[in-house]
């Protein structure tokens, strides 16, 4: 095996640290002084903002849950109502049987199931979205500021009934505070429709 020589220690140069370029990303801005030094995506998400007239569902999607489980359902088929295959009058939605002789009733083997308790999810990934937040259903801006202490696990979803004008205000609002969105374009008009 070589052995390398080593140069006394005077002649040993440091790296010189290289400068570097400044970054024009969105996401890499860091956050100003009112942010209590949060490196977080609100300062991004408000600088986006005030580039863009709407935020992009890119900015979006840029938001991830605080933890983001593995979801595991039991079952992902629905249950269907005993002989609704075999008259076009039942319909497929699940009721239970109560008959004093039904099959499905008393589990003999080859019928359909019944739903149970045993079904039910886990409780940490219930109600949880694909994309690991859940749902908050907001009407105004008001109810959206709820979620600001929680926009890591809770996502808003615009209720239905909503203007689009209140639409419009909710979702940059939502950009202001980052706080995901599940619907942010219904029910808005495009740009050049305007």
């Amino acid at each position: 095996m070589r052995q390398q020589q080593l140069s006394p220690p005077h002649e040993i140069e440091a790296p010189k640290p290289r400068p570097e370029a400044p970054s024009h990303h969105p996401l890499r801005v860091t956050a100003p002084s009112f942010f209590l030094g949060a490196t977080c995506e609100v300062a991004a998400i408000s600088f986006a903002v005030s580039v863009h007239r709407r935020p992009s569902a890119r900015i979006m999607a840029a938001l991830r849950p605080l933890v983001k489980p593995k979801i595991v359902k039991k079952r992902t088929k629905k249950f269907i109502r005993h002989q609704s295959d075999r008259y076009v009058k039942i319909k497929r939605n699940w009721r239970k049987p109560r008959g004093i002789d039904n099959r499905v009733r008393r589990r003999f083997k080859g019928q359909i199931l019944m739903p149970n308790i045993g079904y039910g999810s886990n409780k940490k990934t219930k109600h949880m979205l694909p994309s690991g937040f859940r749902k908050f259903l907001v009407h105004n801006v008001k109810e959206l500021e709820v979620l600001l202490m929680c926009n890591k696990s809770y996502c808003a979803e615009i209720a239905h009934n909503v203007s689009s004008k209140n639409r419009k205000a909710i979702v940059e609002r939502a950009a202001q505070l980052a706080i995901r969105v599940t619907n942010p374009n219904a029910r808005l008009r495009s740009e050049e429709n305007e």
